[in-house]
């Protein structure tokens, strides 16, 4: 045979295998149920091990295996120290290999209830589920717990693999009745295709070969239905859902939208609509990184030009018009808590759904389920490893599909905003519809609503603002640096990420205190009424800034009376009378000439404050700022942590 005779029957053979088709599939299973070991198996029977991993592998079951004269399986496997060291799988352990017929992605899951979490990420994407069950102890807690997780995930294809029939001298009657006591448990379940087969991975039994030790069973070996289950009409090729994620504008002739398929078929010449915008128009070409298409189908990325130029962007969806989503801000959905920090319903979450994401909260915790018994109960939030249903509120529609029908757009997961840890991945069940949106007020609730109480605490206040809801009160003479003091103080809070309102004389006057002129009795009420915002303010959490002359101490005194004194922090402004009039010569100029009169250090008396708890110099501002800045942390005003 010639170099070119080789070098095509070597592509002839790339080729070949690119077209086969791949099986993602999981194992699952109870601590030595023999998970590792039958992947282990399948892979050495199957050719699929190299020389020096033979090799190491024949080593290390003598020196560190668990299966006594024979090969440990295993340890193909369990890649982890901690793994090898206590025989147990921890994290999710991945492995390739590929047959004639087809190509396979395997995980190999944890079975402790601990590292639930851990088999929900491996089974996210799985085909197909094996859960494996001993045969000396038949349907365990375990059993249950893996199914459910396995219904819950919407895997359509299951193998019961009842391993370690050597143990039980290969009786069909122990087969038997671990198969009825599994369908019994498993019939109110949402999984229809359900197959039951007798091995011995250790041995070899219905692996790769069929056993001769167990001619009563007629089914396929566990390789033979991996080769031919038929997992191609699994996937929705009915409802077009093509999440644009990413725009792709190489040079001004190119504007193309890029993604993979999530479901449904995509053709030349269709008609599509963008959601949300409800746009048409027609596909001009579906574009590949060699080649164009006439038609796309799931999960092939491509890249779709339109014959229209219309507004289409990252989160946008693209359908069918006659075959919308949902488009809601409100759902039900089954989720699986993976933070180790406990949930908390005051949380507003990032919630990522296909290409798009959005600001959520979790209206409702309908129930939580036991992944041991299947048990209901009533719960407020979820710990690590905990799932159930929820109802959850987006702040702009998402478009989606309940899970059962689209797994691709019916899936989600939501983010810390502080952490940005993913804590939770969920399934949609349906939208809820507006009637049917739970009410989180309470009894207690209404009453605090009929005294005009808030009902929101102000620790959640603090907490969420990481401040005091408190007044920075700025007394001084008019042109004493008050203002500059105020608004420079606000602007800079504000650049630290406070919540901050600054309020003076001129924005009051100009509409709330209009009416209200510079007599003595008016003034009283405008700081008055200016105290009033402040505590409405300060409830809110929300930390204020006032410069007000507030000339004598009894007015003062008034004014963190109804703030409250707990939270009122008065400062002084100390500027010298001719300091003021350099400052604002046009409004001294007017009371030296009587056109004007009650203006405090002049025709009326000022008294300097004997309690301000800082005291200014105006020629200072930068090193005034510092002053309160130091001050506010120390009294744990902002920030409070």
């Amino acid at each position: 045979m010639t170099t070119k005779d080789t070098k095509l029957n070597i592509q002839e053979f790339l080729d070949q295998d690119q077209k086969k088709d791949l099986l993602r599939l999981l194992t699952a299973g109870s601590v030595d149920d023999g998970k590792s070991t039958l992947i282990g198996r399948l892979m050495f029977d199957s050719k699929m091990l190299y020389e020096d991993q033979l090799d190491a592998l024949k080593r290390d079951s003598k020196r560190i295996g668990h299966a006594g004269e024979d090969i440990d399986y295993a340890l193909l496997l369990d890649g982890l120290k901690a793994e090898r060291e206590q025989g147990i799988t921890i994290d999710v352990a991945y492995r390739y290999f590929s047959t004639a017929k087809r190509k396979f992605i395997i995980a190999d899951t944890p079975g402790h209830e601990q590292y639930t979490r851990n088999m929900v990420t491996g089974a996210s994407t799985a085909n197909l589920a094996i859960i494996l069950i001993d045969a000396r102890y038949g349907v365990i807690t375990q059993t249950k717990r893996h199914t459910f997780l396995v219904s819950l995930l919407g895997i359509k294809h299951v193998v019961v693999a009842i391993n370690k029939m050597d143990l039980v001298d290969y009786s069909q009657e122990t087969f038997d009745t671990i198969k009825s006591g599994y369908e019994s448990f498993v019939a109110p379940l949402d999984i229809h295709d359900i197959t039951f087969i007798p091995i011995s991975a250790l041995k070899g039994d219905n692996v790769v070969e069929p056993s001769t030790k167990m001619d009563w069973y007629r089914g396929n070996c566990m390789l033979e239905f991996l080769e031919s289950v038929h997992i191609s009409s699994d996937r929705n090729f009915t409802d077009l859902r093509y999440p644009v994620q990413y725009v792709l504008r190489p040079d001004i002739k190119f504007r193309g939208f890029s993604t993979s398929v999530a479901s449904g078929i995509i053709s030349k010449g269709d008609e599509v609509m963008v959601l949300p915008s409800l746009q048409k128009s027609k596909v001009k070409s579906i574009v590949t990184y060699d080649k164009e298409l006439e038609y796309a189908y799931p999960p092939q990325s491509v890249t779709v030009t339109m014959e229209d130029e219309i507004d289409v962007s990252r989160g946008d969806m693209l359908v069918h018009p006659d075959n919308l989503p949902r488009i809601e801000r409100q759902f039900e959905a089954m989720l699986v808590w993976m933070d180790e920090t406990q949930m908390n319903l005051s949380t507003q979450f990032y919630i990522k759904h296909a290409s798009n994401s959005a600001k959520a909260r979790i209206d409702e915790v309908k129930y939580k389920v036991d992944v041991n018994t299947m048990d209901k109960s009533n719960m407020e939030n979820f710990n690590l490893n905990e799932i159930g249903r929820v109802v959850i509120t987006t702040t702009k529609p998402l478009y989606f599909d309940p899970y059962k029908k689209n797994k691709q757009t019916g899936s989600f997961i939501l983010i810390d905003p502080v952490s940005h840890n993913t804590c939770a991945v969920g399934m949609i069940i349906d939208r809820l519809s507006s009637k049917n949106l739970p009410s989180r007020i309470t009894n207690v609730d209404k009453e605090n609503i009929a005294l005009g109480k808030s009902l929101i605490q102000t620790s959640e206040r603090r907490e969420k603002l990481n401040q005091r809801g408190e007044t920075i009160w700025i007394t001084g003479l008019h042109g004493s640096g008050k203002n500059e003091l105020a608004f420079s103080l606000e602007k800079k809070l504000f650049e630290n990420g406070a919540t901050v309102v600054s309020i003076d004389g001129s924005s009051v006057r100009s509409g709330l205190n209009r009416e209200l002129d510079f007599t003595p009795a008016d003034r009283a009420e405008n700081l008055r009424r200016v105290a009033h915002i402040c505590k409405l303010l300060n409830d809110q959490g929300i930390i204020t800034i006032c410069s007000f002359i507030s000339r004598n101490d009894s007015l003062r005194k008034q004014i963190a009376e109804i703030i409250g004194e707990e939270r009122f922090h008065l400062f002084y402004m100390n500027a010298t009378l001719d300091y003021c009039k350099n400052n604002k010569p046009e409004l001294y100029e007017l009371v030296e000439q009587g056109k004007t009169e009650n203006l405090p250090g002049v025709d009326l008396e000022y008294d300097e404050p004997n309690n301000a708890k800082l005291v200014f110099k105006p020629e200072e501002n930068e090193l005034n700022i510092d002053k309160v800045l130091d001050y506010l942390a120390a009294n744990k005003v902002y920030p409070i942590q």
